[in-house]
């Protein structure tokens, strides 16, 4: 081979190599891990809420969010699965939990990173003390009712007196298995006691009939079209009903030991994530006070729990349980074993 023949050679052997490396990069989910410019977020948050906060995040950063929701009957607990089989390589960088129970948990397994922002004005009972978690932006959990049907002074005033045979086949549980309704389910066998939550399990069974709805959103839905007189649900399901003008009102049920059950949002940065360095900024917006005044402001009403903030917009949180979020989370899986047990069909 002659000098010019190799450097022709060299030549074409360095533009073959550009052209794979184009290539690469162009291909879908070949993208540089460490891009600055995008960040990838599991979100469990109803969909229309959390894609007003990404869009301000983006304004603001100019960072694009790729958004994964979950489904409505697949609330958090289809997220969370997706983490644990993604942990040896991570697909996505934050997780934004309409529930802080299935988070405490992937902290405690390891799949979350250590991580504080700067979170000012939120009280040490919403953040973790191994940094892996913040949470934020209340919701309760309530009886929803129509107002049509139901007078409030007939509502149960416990939440032990949801399974009462008054209710038979019109009162509305979502499945414990999803969403919030399983971290309520854990709080009454943490606070009542494995026996006494069992006995009221297979009562609850007999007034629904071992029919689940499959989401409180659904429950609140069937309530507010008069297919069902009450439900359990969260207090952001009630408003959605009200804005649409349906007549669907809520009370605070005592748990047993004063309160209801108040379930904050949470937010967590994935260990491994593709883009660490947008995950900690959009981790940073998400426990920001901005976030906290944008879901108060929305349809959601998502109660701050920022003391300074609560007295800003006039917002206040109803009597609250003492059970802990750590002990509810301890709880969890026992809980909605037994409810699988004793509630289904």
């Amino acid at each position: 081979m002659n000098h010019n023949e190799s450097r022709f050679s060299r030549l074409l052997l360095a533009v073959l190599a550009l052209s794979i490396v184009g290539l690469l990069a162009a291909a879908p989910g070949c993208k540089d891990r460490s891009s600055g410019r995008e960040v990838t977020l599991y979100c469990s948050v109803d969909e229309p809420f959390a894609r007003q906060v990404v869009a301000e995040f983006t304004r603001q950063t100019g960072i694009a969010v790729q958004l994964k929701p979950d489904t409505e009957s697949g609330k958090t607990t289809g997220l969370v699965r997706r983490i644990r089989a993604e942990q040896n390589r991570p697909r996505a960088d934050v997780f934004w939990s309409s529930e802080l129970f299935n988070t405490i948990k992937l902290a405690r397994e390891g799949l979350l990173a250590e991580y504080r922002p700067p979170a000012e004005g939120i009280p040490d009972r919403y953040k973790d003390p191994g940094g892996r978690w913040t949470a934020f932006g209340v919701r309760a959990r309530v009886i929803g009712f129509n107002t049509q049907q139901v007078k409030r002074e007939d509502l149960p005033t416990t939440w032990k007196g949801l399974a009462d045979p008054r209710w038979q086949g019109r009162l509305g549980v979502a499945d414990p298995q999803f969403g919030t309704t399983g971290g309520h389910f854990a709080a009454m066998c943490t606070l009542w006691g494995e026996p006494a939550y069992v006995q009221w399990l297979k009562v609850l069974k007999q007034v629904t009939g071992g029919q689940l709805q499959d989401g409180n959103a659904t429950a609140a839905r069937r309530v507010g079209r008069g297919e069902l007189l009450i439900c359990a649900t969260d207090t952001d399901d009630v408003y959605a009903r009200q804005e649409r003008g349906e007549p669907v009102d809520l009370a605070y049920p005592d748990l047993g030991d004063g309160g209801t059950l108040l379930i904050p949002n949470s937010v967590g940065l994935l260990a491994g994530g593709p883009h660490p360095q947008t995950g900690r900024k959009l981790v940073d917006f998400l426990a920001s006070e901005a976030t906290e005044r944008m879901l108060a402001r929305s349809e959601s009403r998502n109660i701050p729990v920022r003391p300074a903030l609560q007295k800003e917009l006039n917002m206040a949180f109803p009597p609250e349980t003492k059970v802990s979020f750590e002990a509810i989370a301890e709880a969890f899986d026992h809980a909605i074993e037994l409810a699988g047990m004793h509630l289904k069909p």
